[in-house]
C-alpha cells in the first residue's frame, strides 16, 4: 500500500530512485523585438506556494531586487489531494490546474509552482524556477528599487553555474531523492551524496562569505531555500538526519547571514513550510501531525560572516 501511494506521489525509476520531471513552460521576458512578453511594471505576477522551496526562490529574488511594486504575488495552498488551490479566484480560476487550462487548453502535464504569469495575455510565461529568477534579476531593473544588485554577474557566471549544477542534483533535489526514495539502495546513494556536498560547501565557506566570494548570487538564493527548510523538515520527514544545518560550523552561520539580508526574512514562513510538508505528504507522515519546533528566532542570532573576507588564513 505504501509503495502504491509513493508511486503516485513521486514516480520512481526501476531502482526506486525519485526522478523529478522537467518543467513545461520555458518562455522568457525580454526586450527582443519578436518576444510577446516584454518587461513592464504591473503586467506580471508570480503564483507561489509559501511552503515550496522552488517558489520561494522567486520570492527571495524579488525581495533582493526590490520588485515588490512591479511584480505582484498570488498565494496558492496545497489541498489534501496534492492540488494547488488559490487563495482567491483569479481570472475565473480557483486552482492551478484551472489556470494551466486557461493558458493552454488541453494541457495534460503537471500543474506546479512557481508560475510567472502574464496578466495582459492571460499566459504562463515560465514555470521553471531557475529561469524565472534569472529573468527577475536582469529584465526588470528599470522598475526595481535595488537595480544595482546583480545576482548573476558575467564575471561569476561560470562559477555560479558550476555551483548550481552541483547543488541542484545533490542538495535541492537531493533531499527529495532521500525523502521519496522507494528502496534502501536509492536512499543510501542520495543521502551519501547529499552530505558529501554539504560537507564540501561547509569547507568552502571557511574563508568565503558566500558561495562565489563576497557577493550574494543566484547560487546562494538557490541553496538558501533548501537550507531554510532543512532542520525543520528534511532532517526528520525526509530522513536527512546525518547532521542538521545548525550543526555545521560555517553552513549554519551562512544560513543566518542570508536570512538576515534585507527583505529575505519576510519571504520565509516556517509554519507554512511545516504545515505543507507534514500535513500533506501522507505516505511520509500518515498522522499528519505537525511538530512544534524549531524556533525560527534562532535564525536571528549573530552570524559573524560580514568580515570574513578580511580574515587571514592560518
Amino acid at each position: 500500500m505504501w509503495q502504491l501511494m509513493m508511486s503516485k506521489l513521486a514516480p520512481p525509476d526501476h531502482t526506486g530512485a525519485y526522478i523529478r520531471p522537467s518543467s513545461s513552460f520555458r518562455n522568457f521576458v525580454s526586450t527582443a523585438p519578436d518576444n510577446p512578453h516584454g518587461p513592464a511594471a504591473g503586467r506580471y505576477r508570480l503564483f507561489v506556494g509559501t511552503g515550496c522551496p522552488w517558489a520561494h526562490r522567486t520570492l527571495v529574488t524579488r525581495a533582493l531586487k526590490g520588485l515588490e511594486d512591479a511584480i505582484s504575488v498570488s498565494i496558492v495552498y496545497p489541498s489534501e489531494g496534492g492540488m494547488w488551490v488559490m487563495e482567491s479566484e483569479t481570472f475565473g480560476c480557483n486552482t492551478m490546474p484551472e489556470l494551466y487550462q486557461l493558458a493552454l487548453p488541453g494541457y495534460q502535464g503537471r500543474c506546479t509552482v512557481p508560475v510567472l504569469w502574464d496578466d495582459s495575455k492571460k499566459a504562463i510565461v515560465n514555470n521553471e524556477s531557475s529561469e524565472i529568477i534569472v529573468m527577475l534579476n536582469s529584465e526588470f531593473n528599470e522598475f526595481a528599487s535595488n537595480p544595482q544588485m546583480d545576482l548573476y554577474p558575467l564575471d561569476l557566471r561560470s562559477q555560479i553555474d558550476e555551483w548550481n549544477e552541483k547543488i541542484y542534483q545533490s542538495v535541492n533535489n537531493g533531499v527529495y531523492r532521500c525523502g521519496f526514495a522507494q528502496s534502501q539502495a536509492a536512499y543510501d546513494s542520495a543521502c551519501s551524496e547529499l552530505f558529501a556536498v554539504l560537507d564540501d560547501i561547509d569547507r568552502s565557506l571557511l574563508r568565503s562569505r558566500y558561495l562565489c566570494g563576497d557577493r550574494v548570487t543566484l547560487a546562494d538564493v538557490r541553496l538558501f531555500t533548501t537550507l531554510f527548510r532543512f532542520d525543520a523538515v528534511y532532517y526528520s520527514l525526509f530522513k536527512c538526519n546525518v547532521r542538521r544545518i545548525q550543526d555545521y560550523e560555517h553552513l549554519g552561520a551562512y544560513l543566518r547571514d542570508l536570512y538576515q539580508l534585507p527583505g529575505v526574512a519576510g519571504t520565509c514562513d516556517l509554519e507554512a513550510v511545516k504545515r505543507d510538508y507534514y500535513g500533506n505528504l501522507f505516505p511520509l507522515n500518515p498522522g499528519c501531525i505537525i511538530p512544534a519546533g524549531p524556533d525560527p528566532a534562532s535564525l536571528l542570532k549573530a552570524h559573524d560572516r560580514a568580515g570574513l573576507r578580511n580574515r587571514v588564513s592560518p
